[in-house]
């Protein structure tokens, strides 16, 4: 099963550009602290700017930078933007009692789910 790591780059990019929120941040710089590729960021940095969770300038002297304040940014406005759907998932089984454990397996992400939404709403 394929990863998907774009929540996690996007939190941590969205510190980075916290943690100096006047400065303009170019996609290169971000990347080489984040050892990834440049268009990731930039791919990360077009979302988040669509949900006006980060600005973003063009040009030689442009970069990205937090749309607002670090505080009013939760976990849950990141997530919906870089990874819509479950928090959590079943993996496919081809066990005999799939259907027992994926039940089980169900209910316990289904609460997991309800308690990590709640808490992902509290301010820092």
């Amino acid at each position: 099963m394929a990863v998907n790591t774009r929540f996690a780059t996007g939190v941590h990019a969205l510190l980075l550009l916290a943690a100096e929120p006047d400065v303009l941040q170019t996609s290169e710089d971000v990347a080489r602290k984040l050892n990834t590729n440049p268009v990731v960021i930039r791919r990360v940095f077009s979302l988040l700017q669509q949900a006006e969770l980060v600005e973003s300038q063009k040009g030689p002297s442009g970069g990205s930078r937090l749309a607002r304040s670090a505080k009013e940014i939760s976990l849950a406005d990141v997530y919906r933007v870089l990874a819509p759907g479950d928090v959590f998932h079943a993996a496919a089984t081809n066990a005999v009692h799939s259907g027992k454990l994926n039940s089980a397996l169900g209910q316990v992400l289904r609460m997991r789910r309800k308690r990590s939404k709640r808490n992902w709403h509290r301010p820092a």
